[in-house]
């Protein structure tokens, strides 16, 4: 009996270690709740993890109800997830890593994408800025992660990145030239339009 039951303790035992072991996939989830705990961001980039809107809400809740009270940055743990989370003003920020996740290295994300947002809001880090300038926040979350990996922990590098892209948008561009364009035809034809309206009340 002791000798069966040997290899299967140290094969499951090999298993847990490997389950340990630190993967490049380092966050599971972001999210930004207000003081009220609604979501105003999120991304979960494991999609086992709460595959629902439903799931991914109670998630969200249980983690708020559990951490709203806190006035300094604070590390939780929630569901057997890691959490490092923030608050300023009437905005609560969450970073979510595995069970067996480096705190440190959930920390310097958390830091890295407060710091940026920080810059961007031009430090009115509260909800109606953040808000007024969604798409510069899911810009910031874009380049410090991807898929779960950490692409940057440098708020400075982020900033620098986010500006390239908001200034090299030529579709942007494009669609704005084409606008201007579409509007002095339209001006055009409606002009037109009035003068052979003129001429002819003038001949009859």
């Amino acid at each position: 009996m002791t000798a069966q039951t040997c290899p299967r303790q140290h094969q499951r035992t090999t298993m847990e270690i490997a389950s340990l072991e630190p993967s490049l996939y380092t966050v599971k989830a972001v999210f930004i709740l207000d003081n009220d705990g609604h979501r105003l961001l999120s991304k979960y980039y494991d999609t086992e993890l709460y595959p629902s809107m439903k799931e991914q809400k109670n998630f969200e809740n249980n983690v708020f109800n559990k951490t709203h009270k806190a006035d300094t940055d604070e590390i939780a743990f929630v569901e057997g997830m890691t959490i490092v989370y923030k608050c300023s003003i009437d905005l609560f920020f969450y970073v979510v890593g595995s069970a067996q996740e480096n705190e440190l290295m959930l920390m310097a994300v958390l830091n890295c994408l407060f710091e940026s947002l920080s810059q961007i809001l031009r430090k009115n880090v509260e909800r109606r800025c953040l808000l007024d300038n969604m798409d510069g926040v899911f810009l910031v979350v874009d380049e410090i992660i991807d898929g779960g990996v950490i692409l940057e922990s440098d708020p400075q590098q982020v900033i620098q990145k986010v500006n390239y892209r908001a200034d090299e948008n030529p579709l942007s561009e494009q669609s704005v030239a084409q606008h201007i364009t579409d509007k002095l035809a339209m001006t055009s034809n409606i002009m037109q339009s009035a003068k052979e309206q003129i001429k002819w009340s003038i001949l009859k």
